[in-house]
């Protein structure tokens, strides 16, 4: 289950999910007719009263030739646990350090209503994956850039938290184009595009440090957009643009004549989007901006899948956690001016 989204009773219901206006593509959780509070993310996406915690540890007892030893205290050691939100089981979550700290789904919610006060955003998502290991809030910015004064690309921000110690809460911007919903996994050198906060943060300093993020998303915005402009502004021939694509594809780099035919047909394939396809304006065809828009739309929605049945779900899964958004991190960092 490629998706991750934890199941609380093994029904499209019981995911600890929740979207506003349509269903995302793994057609699970709660759809909500309109976009929603901090309360309603956590109630439908079952985020509500985890009381994420740490308790001791120690070892098990240990069977030797002398007799049973143990079990021995580990003082800096602990396990983070939750109570499950449909059982009231306890569940543990993952083993962290003593200055490890819990961030409650509630704090995670209230650090983007925070960001919510002040910009206008709104939520879109939220949820829990991993058997509640990683939650994600995500928010819809009250900002859309025009790239070229005709392109329009919304921002999103997004908000993730563990509870197994692996990641600080993080907060992250992705641009994300209208029309085709491509992600723009764009790495920007010189800009900042994402913020960490330690787990070790009081509140009052999480909610600062929500607000100097959302300066950051502005920001990232302002850059991202002149990138966009300047891209706009640069043509590109067919030729260089086969050997921006053969670089930015890892598997491009084997010798087999198969692996050859498929770069060939993938070159093919992407400058034909950038040639005819009708999402992209076509005052941007030839600009290594289209360039870069036709290997997003390639990635997201003809790129084949292998061994699978279900294209067009193998292909969201891809564009968002598999190889796609390196790729078109690579494409952009190679199209940039």
């Amino acid at each position: 289950m490629a998706h991750e989204i934890e199941n609380l009773t093994s029904t499209p219901q019981g995911a600890s999910f929740v979207t506003a206006r349509q269903h995302a593509w793994h057609g699970l959780g709660t759809v909500l007719p309109q976009t929603f509070d901090a309360a309603a993310a956590m109630q439908y996406a079952h985020l509500g009263g985890w009381n994420v915690r740490k308790l001791a540890l120690q070892t098990a007892p240990e069977l030797t030739e002398a007799g049973v030893t143990g079990p021995i205290a580990m003082p800096e050691r602990f396990a983070t646990v939750r109570t499950n939100p449909v059982s009231g089981s306890v569940e543990p979550l993952g083993v962290v350090g003593s200055e490890y700290q819990p961030i409650q789904n509630e704090d995670h919610a209230e650090v983007l209503n925070a960001i919510v006060d002040e910009s206008g955003a709104h939520f879109e998502t939220a949820g829990s994956l991993k058997g509640g290991r990683q939650v994600f809030l995500t928010m819809k910015m009250p900002r859309t850039m025009l790239i070229g004064g005709v392109d329009p690309v919304d921002l999103y921000l997004i908000a993730l938290n563990s509870h197994d110690g692996s990641t600080a809460f993080r907060l992250l911007v992705s641009p994300v184009r209208v029309v085709c919903a491509n992600t723009q996994a764009a790495a920007l050198r010189r800009h900042k595009a994402s913020f960490s906060i330690r787990h070790t943060s009081g509140a009052k300093g999480r909610i600062e440090h929500a607000r100097q993020a959302l300066g950051i998303t502005f920001a990232y915005a302002d850059a991202f957009q002149a990138e966009a402009e300047q891209m706009i502004g640069a043509q590109i021939e067919a030729d260089e643009f086969a050997a921006i694509i053969a670089k930015a594809w890892p598997e491009s780099a084997g010798t087999g004549r198969q692996t050859q035919r498929n770069a060939d047909r993938r070159a093919r394939e992407i400058r034909a989007l950038q040639l005819t396809s009708p999402t992209l304006p076509d005052e941007f065809r030839a600009t290594r901006w289209g360039a870069y828009q036709a290997v997003t739309e390639y990635i997201d929605h003809v790129m084949p899948t292998r061994g699978r049945t279900d294209q067009a779900q193998a292909r969201a899964e891809r564009a968002a956690t598999g190889t796609g958004p390196g790729i078109k991190s690579a494409a952009f960092d190679l199209l940039r001016v």
